[in-house]
C-alpha cells in the first residue's frame, strides 16, 4: 500500500470495531464519524494527505527499501546527518501544519519503531528473536502506513508504591498467562492519546520498574490492533464542544483525545511480543535503543513549531491593539525570539554532532536533546501561554461569538469591538484563538500534556544530572584551586 491518503486512513478507521466509552457512550463502530472525535480524525486525514500532495511529497515520503513504493519518512533508518535533517524537514511539515499543537501524530511513534527495528544488540541481550519481530513489525507498519498510539503507565491509584504493588498487584497491565503462541494481559494502563482514532496500540516498558522478581509480569513490550478483542478505552470528556472553528479555532481542529487503557485478558500472539521479562531491558528500552533520541528529534522539531506560533501570535496580538512600541512587550517579544532560535539551534547541533551506533544509525546526540527535553516543559511552555494572557488582557473574555455578528446588535459590536488595526469580527477571531491558545479548557490540557510530555519534571532532572559527564568539568576546578 505505502503512503496512505485521508480517507484510505479514514475508511480503515471506520471500518474498525474498537471498544471504546465517552461520555457515557458506548462506540464500536465508525469512529470517524463519531461527533467526539470525527475532526480529529479529519484533521489527521488531511496529515496523510499532505503525502501526496506535490508539494510536500518529496519531503513527507521516500522509496520504500522493499517495495520501492513511497512511504513516511519518518519510518527512515537515519545512516547520515543528511538523513536527520531529511526526516526533521518531514517532521516539519506536519508539525507546522498544526502548529505544534498536534502531540501525537504518526512520525512520534513511527521514529520510535525505527530505531528498534535496528537494535539488534539491544535484543540480543535477551533474545535475537525480539529484534526480528520488532524489525518485522516496524516493516509492517512502514509499508501500511499505520497510525500507532502508546501506553506507558499504570493507572493513577496509589503512588507512594510501585505499580506492580497497586491494587495487590491486579490493578496494573501484567502478564497473566504464558502460552506458547503468545501471552494474555489483564489490568490497565494510562495514557494513551489519539487511542480512538489510531490503527495500532504500542505497549511499552515504563522504565521505572525495580528488577526485583516480582516486576517480572509487569515487564514487557508488545503491539496490538486498537480494535483487539478484551482491549477497552475509556476516554476523557472532549474539550472540542462542536462550535465553529471561529469560536474554538484550535479545539475544534486539534482536539486529541486521551483515554485509560483496559486489557479484558487480551491476548498477544507471540509476533506481536517484543520483550518479555528482563525488567533492566525494559528500563533501558529507549536510551539503549536510540528510541529516545529519535523520538526527542521529532518532539524538539514539533515544539520549535508550537513555539514559532505563539511568537507569531503574540506579534499579531501587539499589531492589533497598538501595544508592539511598549517596552515591556518589546522584552517579552525578544524572550519568545530568543525560545525560537535556541530550538533552531539545538536541532542543528544534535545533528551536526550527531553519532553512528553499534547498530550503524546516526542518532543526534542525546545530552544535546536531553537538555532541551528538560527545557521546554519547566520553562518555555508555561511562558508561552503567560505570554498570550499578558498581551491580551480583559480582550480575552470582551469576545461576542460567531452568531452575534448575525444579530441585531452587530452595529454596536462593531463600534466598540474592533481594534487599531482590524474591523470587530477580525479583531474577534484573533482573540478567540488567543483564548483558545492560553486559557481555554483546550489550553489547560495542552499546558498539562506539555509539562508532562516525557514524565515527572523533577525525576527527569535527576536522570539528566546523573547521566552526565561533569567529572572533567569539576577537575578544571580542583586544577584552579590547587594552582600557587
Amino acid at each position: 500500500m505505502g503512503a496512505r491518503t485521508g480517507q484510505q486512513y479514514l475508511d480503515k478507521l471506520n471500518a474498525m470495531t474498537p471498544e471504546l466509552y465517552v461520555d457515557g457512550e458506548k462506540v464500536t463502530s465508525k469512529v470517524a464519524e463519531h461527533p467526539a472525535f470525527r475532526n480529529n480524525a479529519l484533521t489527521y486525514a488531511k496529515l496523510f494527505d499532505l503525502q501526496h500532495d506535490p508539494a510536500h511529497r518529496d519531503v513527507l515520503t521516500y522509496e520504500s527499501p522493499t517495495t520501492g513504493e513511497r512511504v513516511g519518512t519518518s519510518f527512515l533508518v537515519p545512516r547520515t546527518e543528511e538523513d536527520l535533517k531529511r526526516r526533521r524537514a518531514a517532521f516539519s511539515v506536519w508539525a507546522e501544519y498544526s502548529n505544534g499543537f498536534l502531540g501525537r501524530t504518526g512520525d512520534y511513534m513511527n521514529s520510535s519503531l525505527t530505531a528498534l527495528s535496528t537494535a539488534k544488540k539491544f535484543f540480543s541481550q535477551a533474545d535475537p528473536v525480539f529484534g526480528e519481530r520488532i524489525e518485522k513489525y516496524y516493516e509492517m507498519a512502514r509499508e501500511n502506513d499505520l497510525l500507532a498510539t502508546h501506553t506507558l503507565i499504570p493507572p493513577q491509584v496509589n503512588r507512594s508504591v510501585s505499580g506492580s504493588q497497586q491494587g495487590g498487584g491486579n490493578l496494573s497491565a501484567k502478564v497473566v498467562e504464558e502460552r506458547e503462541d503468545g501471552i494474555v494481559i489483564r489490568g490497565a494502563r494510562m495514557l494513551a492519546t489519539i487511542a480512538p482514532i489510531a490503527d495500532e496500540l504500542l505497549v511499552f516498558p515504563s522504565t521505572v520498574l525495580r528488577g526485583t522478581p516480582e516486576d517480572a509480569p509487569y515487564s514487557y513490550a508488545f503491539a496490538v490492533p486498537n480494535d483487539a478483542p478484551g482491549l477497552k478505552y475509556f476516554c476523557r470528556a472532549g474539550l472540542d464542544h462542536g462550535r465553529s472553528s471561529f469560536d474554538e479555532p484550535l479545539a475544534s481542529r486539534f482536539e486529541e483525545m486521551d483515554a485509560v487503557v483496559v486489557f479484558d485478558d487480551v491476548f498477544v500472539p507471540n509476533e506481536r511480543v517484543f520483550l518479555l521479562g528482563h525488567p533492566e531491558l525494559c528500563n533501558a528500552w529507549y536510551s539503549e535503543t536510540g528510541a529516545g533520541a529519535l523520538m526527542t528529534h521529532q518532539v524538539v522539531t514539533r515544539t520549535l513549531a508550537k513555539t514559532e506560533f505563539y511568537l507569531g501570535l503574540a506579534s499579531e496580538i501587539a499589531a492589533a491593539i497598538g501595544i508592539g512600541g511598549f517596552q515591556h512587550i518589546q522584552q517579552d517579544l525578544s524572550e519568545l525570539i530568543s525560545y525560537v532560535e535556541i530550538e533552531k539551534a539545538v536541532l542543528r547541533a544534535a545533528e551536526a554532532d550527531g553519532k553512528l551506533s553499534e547498530d550503524g544509525v546516526f542518532l543526534p546526540k542525546w545530552e544535546v536533546l536531553n537538555a532541551a527535553r528538560n527545557w521546554y516543559p519547566t520553562k518555555v511552555s508555561p511562558r508561552l501561554t503567560e505570554i498570550i494572557r499578558k498581551f491580551s488582557a480583559s480582550g480575552l473574555m470582551a469576545l461576542p461569538g460567531e452568531a452575534d455578528f448575525e444579530a441585531e446588535g452587530r452595529p454596536d459590536i462593531d463600534t466598540y469591538l474592533q481594534s487599531a488595526t482590524l474591523p470587530a469580527k477580525d479583531r474577534a477571531r484573533l482573540f478567540k484563538l488567543a483564548f483558545d491558545a492560553s486559557v481555554s479548557s483546550f489550553a489547560g490540557r495542552e499546558s498539562l500534556y506539555e509539562y508532562f510530555f516525557f514524565g515527572d519534571p523533577v525525576r527527569m532532572a535527576g536522570a539528566q544530572v546523573n547521566a552526565y559527564p561533569r567529572e572533567a568539568l569539576q577537575e578544571r576546578v580542583r586544577e584552579l584551586l590547587a594552582r600557587d
